[in-house]
């Protein structure tokens, strides 16, 4: 049987805590910025966990599971 391969988006835009949770960052911070708020913006800065509904998923894409 062939290896499992991970997903290769995902692994670039997924990483995995010490604790086993899964880091992701935000959306909407690439362009189109000047109609953002700053405290928007700022926000949008700091890195996010995924959520547990999507999490099976996320861990089937980087074959966590």
């Amino acid at each position: 049987m062939p290896k499992m391969k991970t997903t290769s988006s995902a692994k670039k835009r997924f990483t995995v805590t010490g604790s086993g949770k899964i880091k992701r960052k935000h959306a909407f911070k690439s362009h189109i910025l000047t109609k953002k708020t700053k405290k928007q913006k700022r926000n949008l800065t700091h890195a996010g966990l995924v959520h547990q509904a999507d999490l099976s998923n996320v861990k089937l894409m980087l074959n966590m599971k």
